[in-house]
């Protein structure tokens, strides 16, 4: 078996050495260990020293964002015949001795991705109040999507079994932490959490988070946008509904005030928009419908290029 331990870096020359050198080089059951570094645009050293350190670079060339640094590494894992990917961030907040409890629901068959959970034991010290509270409404929001409970959605230490890595499709390059977890609920893998632990340097600040309101409006929109393709009818399927309930009610209120007075008058308005809001929740539920047929499309699409990497990479 082999496992590739991946880190995304963009100017991590400080650190990355000192990461690669902590991995571990041999564990029970692998024959082989290599080390991804992803180099994202980097305009200090990262990529040299992370070659002198031993891993195996891919450089950008310039910054494409944490999401097609992952795509990268899923193709290089898929390229060398890895059987499993590990990602790890480059800045040393995650402790490396911690891979086999991570990848251990992989090796026993329990799940095909594990994501680390930084809070199991409550919140991590140095980690800001405001980015836990982002951090746990982002679960929220995935947990409402997938039927799932998780505790930690955004962290990037976790591992990806040799199935997740032939069925994984993403599209999004500013992150991928969530769009990956939704691709593969939706094609019912097992996802699971480990307790994990991590250290935060109060000095350092989130290149990825570091705007929660644009971490929010970026991540949002991969959601939805996985959440259109997987699951449209509960999306058009819902607001049609309520639309046409409204147009429904505001009719019986105008047939009701009929019977009782024998007029539609002072209520004339009310039809007509009550009329409004059937229509147009009709339009909607038209598109939800229109949108489940494509979203079938899109499953067998996903199922074809399944077929296709696994006849490429194998099994």
């Amino acid at each position: 078996m082999k496992l590739v331990i991946y880190m995304p870096a963009l100017n991590e020359a400080q650190n990355i050495a000192a990461v690669i050198t902590r991995l571990p080089r041999s564990l029970n059951g692998f024959d082989e260990i290599q080390c991804l570094v992803v180099d994202d645009g980097s305009s200090d050293e990262t990529a040299l020293l992370a070659q002198v350190a031993g891993a195996h670079v891919v450089s950008h060339g310039r910054n494409l964002g944490l999401g097609t640094a992952f795509q990268s590494a899923v193709q290089f894992a898929l390229d060398s015949d890895a059987n499993i990917l590990v990602g790890i961030d480059a800045d040393g907040q995650f402790d490396p001795s911690e891979i086999p409890s991570l990848i251990s629901p992989i090796i026993c068959g329990d799940a095909e991705m594990v994501i680390g959970n930084r809070f199991s034991a409550g919140i991590p010290q140095y980690m800001p109040r405001l980015k836990y509270w982002g951090n746990q409404r982002m679960s929220q929001l995935i947990q409402f999507v997938s039927g799932q409970k998780f505790q930690d959605v955004s962290c990037g230490f976790r591992a990806y079994g040799r199935e997740a890595l032939l069925r994984l499709n993403n599209f999004g390059d500013f992150t991928y932490t969530h769009e990956t977890i939704l691709s593969l609920v939706f094609q019912r893998l097992r996802v699971l959490e480990v307790p994990i632990r991590v250290s935060y340097d109060p000095a350092r600040k989130s290149r990825v988070a570091g705007s929660l309101v644009r971490y929010a409006v970026q991540t949002s929109k991969i959601i939805l946008r996985v959440l259109l393709d997987y699951r449209p009818m509960r999306v058009f399927g819902t607001l049609g509904s309520s639309l046409v309930l409204v147009g429904f009610l505001l009719e019986a209120f105008l047939m009701g005030n009929y019977l009782l007075t024998g007029a539609f008058t002072p209520y004339k308005s009310v039809g007509f928009i009550g009329l409004g809001f059937f229509i147009f929740g009709m339009l909607v539920l038209i598109i939800a419908l229109v949108a489940d047929m494509l979203n079938r499309l899109r499953l067998t699409q996903d199922r074809l290029l399944y077929e296709l990497k696994q006849s490429k990479y194998g099994s």
